[in-house]
């Protein structure tokens, strides 16, 4: 099953295009695919009170949330970038879902101040990102803080091996032909990230 993680308030956004073109290029490949629209779903963000410990009760959603990720084989995250961060709604899915016991887990004796063991099964994740600044200003200016997040303090944690992150910029004066070279793009690095090993 390959797992698809979109954070975009606009249904017509073109991250909207994004998801449903790595869904349709996994489904073309006879692969499973679940894919959340976070907002659409009005998935709930806040991680209650006592939420984060590795035994606590979960609500039904996202327990459900919890098992997707751990069978996912890939993972697929869709979101501009705001801030250099995720959408609040995406950091909540983080807060609530790549928890303890699922993503990552503590050895013996280590009592949580120590380097996690990652867990995750997925051979590969990807994130996808638009924004409306210019790379080379992204990286001179902010340092691109969203590779850090996702391949350092995500996904590396939770020991998925192949990272990959495309971002499209600059949205806002992108044009329709670039705007299908990148869903080309798109189908691009999801066929091959299907077939990692």
């Amino acid at each position: 099953m390959d797992l698809i993680i979109l954070g975009h308030p606009d249904p017509g956004s073109f991250n909207h295009a994004i998801a449903c073109r790595a869904a349709d290029t996994l489904r073309s490949l006879r692969r499973e695919v679940v894919l959340h629209d976070l907002y659409a779903e009005s998935f709930p963000p806040l991680l209650a009170r006592g939420e984060a410990a590795r035994e606590a009760k979960l609500e039904p959603a996202i327990a459900r949330h919890c098992e997707e990720l751990a069978a996912a084989e890939l993972i697929v995250i869709v979101h501009p970038n705001w801030w250099g961060m995720p959408p609040a709604i995406v950091a909540g899915w983080v807060d609530r879902v790549v928890r303890p016991g699922v993503a990552y887990q503590f050895n013996e004796g280590d009592s949580g101040e120590g380097v996690p063991e990652g867990l995750l099964r997925a051979r590969a994740a990807i994130v996808f990102n638009t924004a409306n600044t210019e790379a080379a200003r992204e990286q001179a200016v902010f340092g691109d803080p969203l590779q850090r997040i996702w391949r350092d303090c995500v996904f590396g944690l939770c020991g998925v091996g192949a990272f990959h992150r495309l971002t499209f910029e600059t949205i806002i004066t992108s044009s329709p032909e670039q705007r299908r070279q990148w869903l080309d793009d798109v189908e691009k690095l999801i066929r091959l990230a299907a077939v990692e090993p």
